[in-house]
């Protein structure tokens, strides 16, 4: 079972960044795709980026040129650089790790950019 602990988040006035982190431990072999998601208040779960054990990445639409996913394998960590933030970007932001079959999620960070 893989365990996700997120950090990071927090007040950030519209314009700033951001950087997010989620380690993740536990016993398993390796760790497939790793990942972030964000919920806004009264909006559904939606993804923000993946990004695969080789390295590539996938964005949404709305944070691709903003955002950025990497990850350090040896330390089974994924991070989040979050750059010219806007006032919708507002969410708590959750990790995601698979190691296949099962999906694992962190318990959220908080993050609010201020107008």
């Amino acid at each position: 079972q893989v365990q996700l602990v997120e950090s990071g988040g927090g007040l950030v006035q519209a314009g700033g960044s951001l950087r997010l982190s989620c380690a993740a431990s536990g016993t398993f072999f390796s760790i497939n795709n790793m990942g972030w998601y964000r919920q806004g208040p009264g909006k559904q779960r939606e993804l923000v980026a993946t990004i695969t054990s080789g390295g590539s990445t996938n964005y949404a639409d709305s944070v691709k040129g903003r955002f950025t996913i990497s990850r350090d394998n040896a330390k089974n960590t994924v991070y989040l650089q979050m750059n010219s933030l806007k006032p919708e970007d507002t969410a708590v932001y959750y990790c995601y790790a698979r190691v296949s079959p099962v999906s694992s999620w962190g318990q959220g960070t908080q993050v609010t950019v201020s107008s």
